[in-house]
């Protein structure tokens, strides 16, 4: 599996997915089905996706919308069950995982729009203060009082600001600006040299992703088709889908430079194609790509599912 280790026979990462698929039952109410004589009808959200984290480190999934990221995401903290597979947290499995306290409270997630997972009847100080209750993490309401503003202050804002309900805050305050993303960033960094914080990291902007991640998964269709170490595979993309993707980001030094954009649409992924999954927009497919799913071939540290890399004519 990618980005494991071995460690007297059990792996030194912190998150491994192995296999995993998630399927969704997308069809409609039977009776309906039954008079119109269609059958059930189920998307494939997430296709044998393999990964691992280990401790201190970030592995970021980047992909079009659509790809299944965010459900990725949501069966990493164990929010969905996988359909097929699992998902290990400190080589036990999440299922079992979540069910410990003491494992549960370190499983967190950072949502994309802070404001909308804020309740807004709530001043701030009830909301950081909820999960130290629930997790039993402070006995007094003086030390919870306490814990609340050295949270506070270790996220750059006042303790003061407890008072405040989720509307009083700017928008940079609650990581909606893009003028204060590199301070967000900068703050996770550091957060994550201090407290050895471990990040599943899911962005669309891959200037980011370069800069937040030592690993990279692109993810299309489902799956996971090109993986490894960040930097290497944005100086040398192997699989087509991850170059154009690539081609995509604004760089300075290619203005006035041709570029090839991604043509065609996203398939459905309850009827996805047969054989490689990008075969309807990739300029290198051939006939084996429209008949037989690609597997994982590993090239300078990289694993690539395609064809055309396996072959060599990428």
């Amino acid at each position: 599996m990618d980005a494991m280790t071995r460690v007297e026979g059990r792996t030194a990462s912190l998150v491994e997915a192995t296999h995993v698929s998630r399927v969704f039952d997308v069809s409609r109410p039977g009776l309906q089905r039954v008079l119109s004589g269609e059958p059930r009808a189920f998307l494939r959200a997430v296709d044998d996706v393999s990964f691992a984290i280990e401790p201190g480190t970030t592995l970021s999934l980047v992909g079009e919308s659509g790809c299944g990221k965010s459900t990725v995401a949501r069966m990493s903290v164990g929010l969905l069950p996988p359909t097929e597979g699992s998902f290990h947290f400190e080589g036990r499995l999440l299922s079992t995982a979540r069910a410990d306290p003491a494992l549960r409270r370190r499983m967190n997630m950072i949502f994309q729009d802070p404001y909308a997972s804020l309740n807004p009847r709530w001043r701030v100080r009830q909301i950081v203060a909820e999960p130290l209750r629930a997790f039993h993490l402070a006995r007094s309401a003086g030390d919870i009082r306490d814990r609340v503003a050295e949270l506070l202050v270790q996220v750059g804002l006042a303790a003061a600001d407890g008072e405040k309900y989720p509307h009083e805050f700017s928008g940079g305050q609650r990581q909606l600006d893009v003028s204060v993303q590199a301070q967000i960033l900068n703050l996770m960094h550091d957060l994550q040299g201090r407290l050895g914080l471990t990040y599943l990291f899911i962005s669309h902007n891959l200037a980011v992703v370069r800069h937040m991640s030592e690993r990279l998964g692109v993810m299309y269709l489902g799956r996971i088709v090109e993986t490894g170490p960040s930097e290497t595979i944005f100086r040398g993309p192997r699989h087509p889908y991850t170059r154009l993707l690539l081609e995509a980001v604004p760089d300075l030094e290619k203005v006035g430079q041709s570029r090839t954009p991604i043509g065609g649409e996203v398939p459905s992924p309850i009827a996805p194609p047969p054989g490689c999954p990008f075969h309807p927009r990739c300029p290198l497919a051939n006939d084996r790509c429209r008949v037989e799913k690609p597997v994982h071939t590993a090239v300078d540290g990289i694993l690539v599912a395609c064809h055309a890399v396996a072959e060599g004519r990428a």
